[in-house]
């Protein structure tokens, strides 16, 4: 049966930006609510210092807590070989912290859509870095997942296989066996495209899943296209709300993810913008239908 996880989406800043908020902290919050560990995040100003992560990591453990996969945003579709080079580094950085956290899975993306790369140079840069760092994680028992993204939140550009049909061929590129796909539904309704034909097109593929719903504040996707591009962040039209409560169909999910036998592995919610009050009915929900999807 899926196990879950919480991601601190809402103390991205404090945890991350300011220091406002200790790990410590969160992890205490997140004891609170019924998950089974916990999705990590790279930029975590604690985890900067590797001293910090033996300490941190017993924290994490001390509250009965796993830390499974590490959500990190490597860009390899910068022209530039030299650029790419330091983002490879960077990516074996964040491998090291997931094998210090006892993680399974490690988080990378493609990179940037910038203007002046096209679509067959992409998909090459992205797929050669993926397969040198894959051989890296591979020694170190780690599984590197791909997340069919919408944009980091300190990136220019929206995500490089953003879209599906780019997605799925960058997914085929990689040679490595070390290599799955984190499914996240509501990245495909930003798109503009359908979640269950994404889902459907590389569910035995599909390792770990981000379990969001978003939501338009305003406007339609079509107006979300016109300004993705060239600003750094989210759109602010866009917002995460309650799982369970948004556009995406869990119930098709969860039968798609159990035809294919995703039985042992890991949900991350990431939601809790709201408070963790909001959270924790999103937990609730998760768990509500891992039960139904997989014990009745």
């Amino acid at each position: 049966m899926p196990k879950l996880a919480a991601f601190p989406k809402l103390y991205m800043q404090a945890l991350c930006k300011d220091g406002t908020m200790s790990l410590a902290e969160w992890i205490d919050l997140a004891a609170e609510l019924p998950i089974d560990g916990l999705e990590w995040y790279a930029g975590f100003l604690e985890m900067q210092d590797q001293s910090n992560w033996k300490s941190i990591r017993g924290k994490v453990e001390e509250r009965g807590l796993v830390v499974p996969m590490m959500c990190c945003s490597p860009d390899f579709t910068h022209p530039d070989a030299s650029f790419r080079a330091e983002q490879i580094e960077k990516e074996k950085f964040w491998i090291d912290m997931t094998t210090a956290m006892g993680g399974q899975f490690c988080r990378v993306l493609s990179g940037q859509r910038r203007p002046e790369v096209d679509r067959q140079d992409g998909i090459q840069f992205a797929a050669e870095c993926i397969d040198i760092c894959a051989a890296y994680a591979q020694k170190r028992g780690v599984t590197l997942i791909i997340e069919n993204h919408y944009k980091d939140d300190f990136w220019t550009y929206p995500e490089f296989a953003q879209m599906m049909d780019v997605f799925c061929e960058l997914v085929a590129a990689v040679k490595a066996a070390n290599f799955g796909v984190n499914y996240d539904p509501s990245n495909t309704i930003l798109a503009g495209e359908d979640p269950l034909e994404l889902l459907r097109r590389v569910s035995s593929k599909v390792v770990t899943m981000h379990a969001s719903d978003r939501f338009l504040v305003e406007g339609t996707i079509e107006d979300l296209r016109n300004e993705e591009g060239g600003v750094e962040g989210y759109a602010k039209r866009l917002s995460h709300g309650e799982v369970g409560k948004g556009l995406n169909d869990y119930d098709a999910i969860f039968s798609e993810l159990k035809r294919v036998g995703f039985d042992d592995n890991w949900i991350s919610i990431e939601d809790g913008v709201e408070g963790m009050d909001q959270l924790a009915r999103s937990a609730e929900f998760l768990q509500r239908k891992i039960q139904e999807h997989w014990i009745c």
